[in-house]
């Protein structure tokens, strides 16, 4: 089965260091938004999804909005349904709403229990806030809970990431995300003069960070992620599988009947067209959209490559195998016909694939 993404444009406020889709809330546009999505997913109502992801943005500000377009999804049993949702607007009355209507996956922008860190980083809430939303969530009846965390972020250090992490282990977290801080174009943050960790304390602050949620029970299954037994996020093992997906709103992408396509970043043309404008990636014949994307995105996966799917793919095995003599062997493990990269590996995952398929 398929996967659908809806992306929520809506934040309270833009972080600095932020580059995805989004705009201002604002309660009429919402509405708006709302009757558009819904009008876009009966373009493709005989679709059964297993796993839905509303992304943002901030979605829990949609969370009326969201428990109506939830009513309107043709769903599988047992399907994943996961809502990001900024701390600070985590409230009892919309978890179990949401809850009520279907979501039970909650997906938390934690980034730091420092308030410092949170500060520099343009976040609304403060680590008790945080706190706080982790334990209303569980209150609330839900036993899926992420948290996503930065790591080399301003004013942060090794010692204040390991409290992070500590607090997190101690608390009914099951996912946690570690995603380290990319300063991208375009953002306030690329425009400063900002005082990070250097090289070396990011290497070190990433593989302590896989070793200390190792001890607390969380099993890196891709390059910054991380779950309890049998809380691996469903709706993203598809994009890193391959499998197909389909991506409402604006910005949103799709990889639906062997074709990828997206949506333009306009929240107006989306809100106003009958049905949403999307311009077509590529088209791909294969089931994993050829080799290489295959390869990519199964070496992001602690489980890591199949070489004999690879090879069913179109790929070489015998080039393969030649380019990776050129890696160091603590980067990587071969065994079985599976390659896979290790963390010091995943560090520099980017250079290691640009070597293996060149």
């Amino acid at each position: 089965m398929r996967g659908l993404y809806i992306h929520i444009p809506f934040c309270l406020t833009k972080c600095p260091y932020c580059d995805f889709y989004s705009v201002k809330y604002g309660k009429g546009m919402a509405e708006e938004y709302k009757k558009a999505v819904i009008r876009n997913l009966k373009q493709y109502s005989d679709n059964i999804f297993d796993t839905v992801y509303f992304g943002g943005g901030t979605p829990i500000l949609l969370w009326r909005e969201i428990c109506e377009i939830l009513g309107k999804i043709s769903l599988a049993p047992n399907a994943e349904i996961t809502l990001e949702a900024n701390p600070c607007v985590c409230l009892e009355e919309n978890l179990r709403e949401l809850g009520t209507a279907g979501v039970n996956r909650i997906s938390l922008g934690v980034q730091s229990l420092n308030d410092k860190e949170l500060k520099a980083l343009g976040r609304r809430h403060n680590a008790e806030n945080a706190v706080k939303a982790i334990e209303t969530a569980y209150k609330c009846g839900f036993e899926n809970i992420s948290a996503d965390i930065m790591l080399a972020t301003p004013l942060q250090t090794a010692e204040s990431l390991t409290e992070t992490v500590s607090v997190l282990g101690k608390l009914p977290v099951t996912h946690i995300s570690a995603y380290m801080l990319k300063i991208e174009e375009n953002t306030p943050f690329a425009e400063r003069e900002l005082f990070l960790p250097d090289e070396d304390d990011v290497c070190g602050m990433y593989l302590d960070t896989v070793e200390q949620l190792e001890g607390l029970g969380f099993k890196q299954y891709e390059i910054s992620n991380f779950a309890k037994g049998g809380f691996i996020c469903r709706h993203n093992m598809k994009y890193w599988n391959c499998d197909e997906y389909l991506g409402i709103g604006p910005a949103a992408h799709s990889y639906y009947n062997g074709e990828r396509f997206f949506v333009e970043r306009d929240i107006e043309g989306f809100i106003h067209s009958k049905k949403q404008r999307t311009f077509t990636e590529d088209k791909v014949a294969a089931r994993y959209g050829g080799y290489e994307e295959y390869a990519m995105l199964r070496l992001r996966l602690a489980d890591g490559l199949d070489l004999g799917e690879f090879e069913a793919c179109g790929g070489n095995i015998k080039a393969f195998l030649t380019a990776a003599e050129k890696i160091p062997k603590d980067y990587y493990k071969y065994e079985n016909g599976n390659f896979s990269l290790t963390p010091k590996g995943f560090l520099v995952s980017n250079a290691i694939i640009s070597t293996l398929l060149s």
